[in-house]
């Protein structure tokens, strides 16, 4: 069952949204993804080398796992993150105000979104990028609850909600890509460890 709590109005407004949840637990219980069962459906993801390198487009299946199952795999905040699209309390997540270089991965399926070149501090509270490090990674969909219109943002492979895009961000996008930390998985440029799920 979700918990969440209401901000107040211009935290929300400057923040990821007007719902937050309680603080717990953060990432996997395991640190990276495990196996995970494939559907049939197939998208195509541009794959990347912890030094954010490209390594191409590839075709690959979806993941598509029941609740039960993404709530054995995940922390209590990352399954109400990502697998319900709850929000964490502003300024409590574990990557608002880290600068280490390296790759921001889906906490779900380990597709990489995020590039530690595109952070900025944003000072809402969650951390912040002004692109993805491939359109294809992610996709957006219209956000209407809680009496706003925003644009959520959802990792492509395995539909784990990862946050909210504003046109309020700095050049050269002039977008905010709002993210959890509690989506988010965190592989240091220093690090070539594997995020492969398949």
């Amino acid at each position: 069952m979700r918990r969440r709590e209401w901000l107040a109005g211009a935290v929300g407004l400057a923040g990821c949204s007007r719902v937050e949840l309680k603080p717990v637990e953060q990432g996997t219980r395991t640190g990276t993804p495990p196996p995970a069962s494939l559907s049939r459906e197939r998208v195509r993801i541009e794959e990347f080398a912890a030094d954010g390198k490209s390594l191409g487009v590839s075709e690959v299946q979806k993941i598509a796992l029941p609740n039960e199952v993404w709530q054995e795999r995940l922390t209590r905040l990352a399954f109400q993150v990502t697998r319900e699209k709850g929000t964490e309390m502003a300024y409590t997540g574990k990557f608002d105000k880290h600068y280490e270089a390296g790759l921001y991965r889906c906490v779900c399926c380990g597709t990489a979104l995020f590039s530690s070149s595109t952070k900025f501090d944003s000072r809402t509270g969650w951390p912040s990028f002004y692109a993805p490090i491939a359109a294809a990674n992610l996709y957006t969909q219209t956000d209407d609850s809680y009496g706003t219109l925003r644009d959520e943002v959802l990792c492509r492979r395995c539909d784990a909600h990862l946050g909210h895009v504003f046109p309020d961000g700095p050049e050269p996008t002039r977008l905010r890509y709002c993210m959890n930390s509690a989506a988010l998985a965190f592989q240091p440029a220093s690090k070539s460890a594997s995020f492969d799920i398949r």
